[in-house]
């Protein structure tokens, strides 16, 4: 059978329209229902009306209500919660006239909306149950723009990928200062969160490096801002997980970008010397332009995994080397250049590195692009893809330490809780905190200095050892429980809580400012129902 005709659907929705408003004003106290949902009657189901009222709206783009899988699934690959429709915008208008729409229909619908761009959420924030999922990688917003002017910029859609803004950028000889490790992901879905890697003791994380926003409130309404413009949604949003806005443009500061990359991997026993030597390294004028760190846990033939990408600088005494059922600390440091500088880039690192305290025999070094270091996980990732290793249960766990926390830290996980094995990387590399704005909705821990501990655990499908889903969960959970009861300064980056006395306690101070945000940008609690942080019809003043 074919669709109905529109007059047949236009007629029907009014009448149902007409019967939730005689049906409210039957409810004792009707009035006063602004976090109290009307119940529709069982034989009304609420998704088909739901369902009607979407196929009314003009769209450049097009609404989707079947085979919408993708948009039930994320990297995470533990959370499967189906939307109602997937909106596949074609314009900005498309996004703000289904979010209005949605709003104007106010707590007699149940719908909720979330933005999803490449799907690498871990937790199912990107998805909306019964919902409208927004796929932003559709959305065909401003053309790239680039800006090579004395503060040069780029304007870009949302949707776009960090990989193709780098290869666009690149062309003019331009790059953005700040990235994130995995580069295949969308821009909106980065500044949503923060946007961290090795830079960010340099340049703070891709959200303080960002000059205006477009965002499409809770309400539909369509804003631009900036520091200077609209700036408490401008803050609102940068680190705002999806709560008070849409991210649809941005406007990135890019810098001369280099050629070359000296990549360097040294290995420590000691952990003191290890982060004593990363500390000194991002407090240093005269620095490196990357620095990051890795925790090895039983790793065998470690360096061996190396030779074939990095060169030892005493291929003897590495040859000898053992890591065999030990603990081990990789500082991992990167300086940029361009080809004519090799010489004087040598004789820097030689003196950059002179003083460190690593062991001397675990000196590897490569010389790469600068598009091949930044993109270097997508190897990694078409290699997972290729075994089938990619798309199975990621249990991912993100935390930022304070720099005093971290030491008690490292022994009770690395040497207790993790002490026999680990199921993936384990990073870890301080910033400084003067390069982040606090004014964004991200929290940090309060010290000056503060370490990113990132635990990018695989699980493997059905089985029940310690590579299994359960155990990691609950290893990850000991680390949680450890750091809540003696670790109080500890915060999640990337967070996910099950109750809203969580989200209290992770935004501490800021707790406020969120629900003051929330009310004004987003007062139906329409958007992001994957972070769980509020529920529509639920009161959270």
């Amino acid at each position: 059978m074919g669709s109905p005709p529109s007059g047949f659907i236009k007629q029907s929705i009014i009448f149902l329209k007409l019967y939730i408003i005689l049906y409210i004003s039957c409810i004792p106290d009707s009035t006063n229902h602004l976090f109290a949902a009307p119940t529709i009657p069982p034989h009304f189901g609420s998704s088909d009306i739901s369902s009607y009222e979407l196929q009314t709206l003009e769209l450049d783009g097009y609404l989707s209500f079947d085979n919408n899988h993708k948009a039930a699934t994320d990297f995470g690959n533990r959370y499967n919660l189906y939307p109602l429709a997937v909106l596949h915008p074609k314009s900005v208008s498309d996004i703000s006239n289904t979010i209005n729409h949605i709003f104007s229909m106010g707590y007699a619908s149940d719908l909720t909306v979330a933005a999803r761009g490449h799907g690498h959420s871990i937790q199912g924030q990107a998805q909306a149950y019964n919902g409208v999922v927004i796929n932003m990688e559709s959305f065909q917003g401003l053309e790239m723009k680039i800006n090579a002017g004395e503060l040069p910029y780029v304007d870009v859609s949302a949707g776009e990928l960090w990989i193709n803004i780098l290869h666009e950028t690149l062309k003019q000889g331009l790059a953005p200062k700040s990235w994130t490790d995995y580069l295949h992901l969308t821009v909106g879905g980065t500044l949503s969160n923060a946007g961290i890697s090795g830079q960010a003791f340099r340049h703070g994380p891709q959200i303080s490096n960002v000059y205006q926003l477009e965002v499409v409130t809770g309400k539909g309404e369509v804003v631009a801002c900036s520091e200077n413009q609209n700036a408490d949604l401008f803050h609102a949003v940068l680190g705002g997980l999806g709560q008070f806005g849409i991210i649809t443009r941005a406007r990135i500061s890019l810098e001369k970008a280099p050629k070359m990359v000296k990549w360097i991997r040294v290995l420590y026993s000691d952990f003191s010397k290890f982060t004593r030597d990363q500390e000194h390294l991002i407090s240093s004028n005269d620095q490196f332009d990357y620095i990051e760190g890795f925790v090895f846990i039983n790793r065998t033939g470690l360096l061996n995994n190396w030779r074939s990408s990095f060169n030892p600088q005493e291929p003897l005494q590495a040859s000898k080397f053992n890591s065999d059922g030990k603990v081990f600390y990789c500082l991992e440091i990167a300086k940029y250049f361009n080809p004519d500088e090799l010489d004087f880039i040598n004789k820097k690192v030689e003196s950059l590195l002179t003083g460190l305290s690593y062991i001397p025999s675990t000196l590897f070094t490569s010389e790469v692009t600068y598009l091949a270091f930044l993109d270097r996980v997508h190897v990694s990732e078409n290699k997972l893809r290729a075994k089938g290793l990619w798309e199975i249960p990621h249990p991912w766990l993100n935390l930022l330490i304070p720099r005093t926390q971290i030491h008690d830290f490292a022994q009770e996980v690395f040497g207790n809780i993790l002490k026999d094995t680990s199921n993936g990387p384990i990073i870890i590399y301080p910033v400084n905190k003067s390069k982040w704005n606090n004014k964004t909705s991200l929290v940090t821990p309060e010290e000056e200095v503060f370490y990113l501990v990132a635990f990018l655990s695989s699980a493997v499908p059905s089985s029940i050892g310690t590579d299994g889903l359960e155990h990691i969960l609950a290893q990850n959970q000991r680390i949680l429980d450890y750091c809540i009861e003696y670790l109080p300064g500890v915060k999640q980056y990337l967070p996910h809580y099950s109750s809203q006395g969580e989200w209290r306690a992770h935004f501490g101070p800021k707790w406020q400012t969120v629900l003051q945000r929330k009310s004004k940008y987003d007062p139906l609690a329409i958007l992001a129902p994957g972070q769980r942080i509020f529920q529509k019809g639920i009161s959270f003043l």
